[in-house]
């Protein structure tokens, strides 16, 4: 008997990893829905760290709660949600529910700040890099699968597919 492929796939990672342009490409190959945390943030939220004041859990708690009434609860039982989110620590990520197929989008330090200083018009401040490395709490490779950001798009993209949807 073959397994059913998930109808919620969690890309989580700190800022840079590449999570949004996964994610749509993701969506896009499986004509699925696409969401993006960040636009998820309350105002005080991106004001907060486009102060590069990074987020506490008193901020980031209502958001994930949010994200899981508004995107989890409601996901279509017959098209894929994909979720590019950071999910930081496991209790984020129980937050938003046991239903997601988690894929962690994993890289060093310096290729994460070259990619964040070569962004621009988001408010996640490449100084603020530190702080969510610190707060990183890696999923267990049993409850994900992982992928290096040397890795291209299309490549990951690739990977995903063939372990969640041959």
């Amino acid at each position: 008997m073959s397994k059913k492929p998930p109808n919620i796939v969690l890309i989580m990672g700190v800022s840079g990893s590449g999570k949004t342009t996964v994610s749509r490409l993701l969506a896009h190959r499986l004509g699925g829905v696409f969401f993006d945390a960040d636009e998820f943030h309350t105002s005080a939220s991106i004001r907060k760290m486009s102060l590069g004041i990074p987020l506490e859990d008193a901020d980031r708690i209502p958001w994930l709660e949010r994200l899981r009434d508004e995107v989890i609860y409601p996901a279509a039982s017959d098209r894929v949600t994909i979720l590019a989110c950071s999910a930081l620590k496991r209790s984020y990520r129980d937050i938003l529910g046991q239903c997601l197929s988690t894929v962690f989008l994993q890289g060093d330090p310096e290729l994460l700040l070259e990619r964040l200083a070569g962004r621009t018009g988001h408010f996640m401040k490449p100084e603020m890099l530190a702080s969510q490395l610190e707060t990183l709490e890696e999923p267990d490779e049993s409850s994900s699968i992982r992928f290096s950001i040397t890795l291209s798009p299309e490549e990951i993209v690739d990977g995903i597919c063939s372990a969640f949807f041959p």
